[in-house]
């Protein structure tokens, strides 16, 4: 069963994350007990054979060893950093990859149901025949790289049985040899039906068949990429390496990092802790990382946190024979909403989510900033007319151009403060004059154009 948590993290709150440590189903704990159990004790058998089993000269032996060992562990000479990031962050975006390929009928369903027609049984049993044969295939696909699955349906027999094949089907699958995993025949008398159906016009034209199509095809290519993630996997001698640098490293420090004694001055060996606290954590990081990357390289095994295969296959051919069955045709009748008479309307909140309502909507991150006198006046260039244009603001600017004056604090010069208060207090005298000089131009005009060419100006 895949562990979710995703209700306890919803809201940020004290101890949030911190709860989630003490679950054990799912956990790092389950995965790496075994590991970290047998690490802490072949610590410990170093430990009492250097204390209580050697002779004083060979506890001299053991200490350059040790120091030789804790040399190596304190450098850079083994990148247990670096290939275990790498290798994890491609096995992340493999399980990812995995996760977004499972074939969902739910765009197909669709499609057969609002393009196959008929409400007699011929039309119910084509559709229904059509999503049988969209499931068959993923779960003959899923037969193929899931455990649990493979348990489920041990043999085509008990695929016949759960209903998703007919005897004679199986016949027809078996007929055909192939060397190759036969998954896409499903897919293939899909595409037949379909066809068939078009011929008997229960598909009404050729741009709803090409739909069925292309539907299916998507869907198909789920199907093939799930089998191409199973054939083909991370490079074997990436994860050998990987699994090589984790473990020769933590032998090393099994050795490198015992605590020496103190009374022979060795560099960082002044005080005989016992208990390695930091190389514990060392190891339960550095190992847990790579106990992760074993758990998502392929999540179609039986760990805590693997894809939920057979509750997908039991969803998908549940819902898939609901959309074309017995919804097919089934509509509510159409009425006027509750709102029809209202243009303006809002939806009513619960108690808890009332404050919610008062919020004002969000317009833009620039729609509430503040603008000066300066930034509303339009500079034109050198060539054009220098009579300036103002623009007004969206609130009242007049109002409040008193108060504006005296926060400015004389920093307005007095040109800039005549013309202003001339476009805020007398906007329609300037349209007036504006016009006057506009018909006096059009007048000049016209007594031009009636003069002899020799007296036009």
């Amino acid at each position: 069963m895949t562990v979710s948590y995703s209700l306890e993290v919803a809201n940020v709150r004290f101890y949030g994350f911190s709860r989630l440590l003490f679950r054990w189903k799912g956990s790092i704990y389950r995965l790496l007990y075994k590991e970290f159990l047998v690490f802490c004790g072949v610590y410990v058998f170093f430990s009492i054979f250097y204390r209580f089993l050697l002779t004083p000269k060979q506890q001299d032996l053991f200490e350059r060893v040790a120091l030789y060992c804790d040399q190596f562990t304190n450098s850079n000479f083994i990148p247990v950093l670096f290939v275990l990031g790498f290798y994890v962050t491609q096995a992340f975006t493999r399980w990812w990859g995995q996760y977004t390929s499972f074939p969902l009928p739910d765009n197909l369903m669709m499609v057969v149901s609002g393009n196959v027609h008929g409400a007699d049984e011929k039309g119910r049993l084509l559709r229904r025949t059509l999503m049988r044969y969209a499931n068959l295939s993923s779960v003959l696909i899923l037969r193929s790289i899931s455990t649990r699955v493979c348990k489920r349906f041990p043999t085509l027999e008990h695929v016949v049985e759960a209903g998703f094949m007919t005897t004679h089907e199986l016949k027809n699958f078996e007929s055909l040899h192939s060397d190759f995993n036969k998954y896409w025949m499903p897919l293939t008398w899909f595409s037949n039906l379909a066809s068939r159906a078009r011929e008997e016009g229960r598909v009404r034209d050729d741009i709803a068949l090409r739909l069925l199509m292309d539907e299916l095809n998507k869907y198909r290519t789920k199907c093939s990429l799930l089998f191409h993630y199973d054939w083909i996997s991370i490079p074997l001698v990436y994860t050998q390496v990987v699994t090589i640098a984790v473990y020769s490293y933590f032998a090393f420090c099994v050795i490198g990092r015992q605590f020496l004694n103190p009374e022979k001055g060795y560099s960082g060996h002044k005080l005989d802790m016992y208990v390695p606290v930091f190389t514990l954590l060392q190891f339960f990081f550095y190992t847990g990382w790579l106990k992760v990357g074993e758990l998502i390289i392929n999540p179609f095994g039986e760990d805590d946190d693997d894809f939920e295969t057979n509750q997908l296959i039991d969803r998908n051919i549940q819902v898939s024979m609901l959309a074309v069955d017995d919804m097919y045709q089934n509509l509510a009748p159409i009425v006027k909403d509750k709102h029809w008479n209202q243009r303006h309307f809002s939806i009513p909140y619960t108690l808890s989510t009332a404050a919610e309502s008062h919020r004002p909507a969000f317009k833009g991150s620039t729609f509430d900033m503040r603008m000066s006198v300066e930034d509303l006046e339009i500079h034109q260039p050198k060539e054009a007319p220098a009579n300036g244009q103002f623009l007004q603001p969206r609130t009242s600017v007049v109002d409040g151009f008193d108060d504006f004056l005296q926060k400015t604090n004389g920093s307005v010069n007095s040109e800039t403060r005549v013309y202003l208060t001339d476009v805020l207090f007398h906007p329609n005298e300037r349209d007036e004059t504006d016009e006057h000089d506009t018909d006096a131009v059009s007048d000049r005009e016209q007594q031009n154009a009636l003069l002899p060419p020799e007296q036009k100006y």
